[in-house]
């Protein structure tokens, strides 16, 4: 049996989501947001703060709304409009779990045994971690074929999940004969300024689960806690260079001039034309902490504006949720008549 597409042919449709479990950073609003706020004016957006896939590790339920309406005032104080992007809380949207189960008898065994980011966050006692954990990347897959999106914006430690997604649409579409039904989505792939490390070890990622708080320069900082955290930051005694291939294996000054570089809108190769031959506190640290300054304190200021709001941003979520599940429900209907959940539906 065929199955009419939903979606109209040609129809471009991008999904992402953070989860509300900490404080946005630096890392985020480069990596996430700022692609967030280009891409609503390029396709029809939908960014869905996932809070189903929060709680596949503890949250506390006293701050975990909280964080999800801060996750949502994030979105729009970096620019995102609600008018325009669909924005909304996954647990709001009961079709992604349903649609979940469908894509768990789907899915195999075996390729989420492949899955990398289950067995570092499982560590040595995955015994220990939730089913959820390890099912997470098919509610993802869930998230992102629920509204036939097309393409989502993805980081080097996501895209194993988004194939798995292309294997679960191609998977249900061949054994239930709909060619077609689901897209095999398409990743829009990190861009420069995209993959932020952090200030205290240029090798690893900027993360919001980092014990450290000087770690990462959170979206809530204000101008003297950036301006320290970047004095701080982890360096070495080499003056900047001149080229760019003069920052490999210099994993801290390659990421605080990729940071600035991000920031200014310029390449790393423009950034160390201007300020080659000099150390870092010389000039390029204060310049560095005036710039983030620049650009993060209104995205901060007008998140203090929103989060006083609290029931503002929640009838936002409310009116995004409905949106989204004027496009969700369809689908999923259309997906269990292909199952054959017809009976009383």
């Amino acid at each position: 049996m065929t199955e009419p597409l939903i979606a109209p042919v040609g129809t471009r449709r991008v999904f992402s989501g953070v989860q509300p479990s900490g404080a946005l950073h630096l890392g985020n609003y480069l990596g996430a947001l700022v692609k967030f706020v280009a891409l609503q004016h390029e396709m029809e957006c939908l960014y869905c703060v996932v809070d189903l896939h929060a709680i596949t590790a503890w949250q506390d339920p006293k701050t975990l709304a909280s964080q999800t309406r801060e996750i949502a005032a994030a979105y729009f104080a970096a620019g995102v409009d609600p008018a325009k992007a669909i924005v909304f809380a996954q647990s709001a949207v009961p079709e992604h779990a349903e649609l979940a189960w469908i894509f768990n008898c789907v899915a195999r065994l075996g390729w989420l045994d492949r899955m990398t980011q289950f067995k570092e966050k499982s560590g040595k006692h995955k015994e220990r971690a939730s089913v959820g954990l390890y099912t997470y990347p098919v509610l993802q897959a869930a998230d992102i074929l629920l509204y036939k999106a097309t393409h989502v914006p993805v980081g080097e430690d996501q895209k194993q999940h988004l194939e798995l997604t292309r294997d679960i649409a191609a998977k249900f579409n061949h054994d239930f004969d709909a060619p077609g039904f689901f897209p095999l989505t398409e990743a829009l792939i990190e861009g420069p300024g995209a993959r932020i490390m952090s200030l205290r070890d240029g090798t690893a990622k900027m993360s919001k689960s980092d014990p450290s708080d000087q770690s990462r320069i959170n979206l809530t900082d204000d101008a003297d806690t950036i301006a320290g955290k970047v004095k701080r930051a982890k360096t070495d005694p080499l003056p900047l260079p001149e080229t760019v291939e003069g920052l490999k294996d210099r994993p801290e000054a390659d990421n605080l001039v990729g940071v600035y570089a991000a920031l200014s809108g310029q390449t790393k190769a423009q950034v160390l034309a201007q300020y080659a031959g000099q150390g870092f506190g010389q000039s390029f640290k204060p310049a560095l902490a005036d710039i983030l300054v620049e650009r993060l304190s209104p995205v901060s200021a007008e998140m203090r504006r929103l989060m006083a709001d609290p029931a503002e941003i929640d009838r936002t979520l409310a009116a995004g949720a409905a949106r989204a599940r004027a496009l969700a429900a369809p689908i999923l209907a259309q997906t269990k008549r292909i199952v054959g959940f017809t009976a009383g539906q």
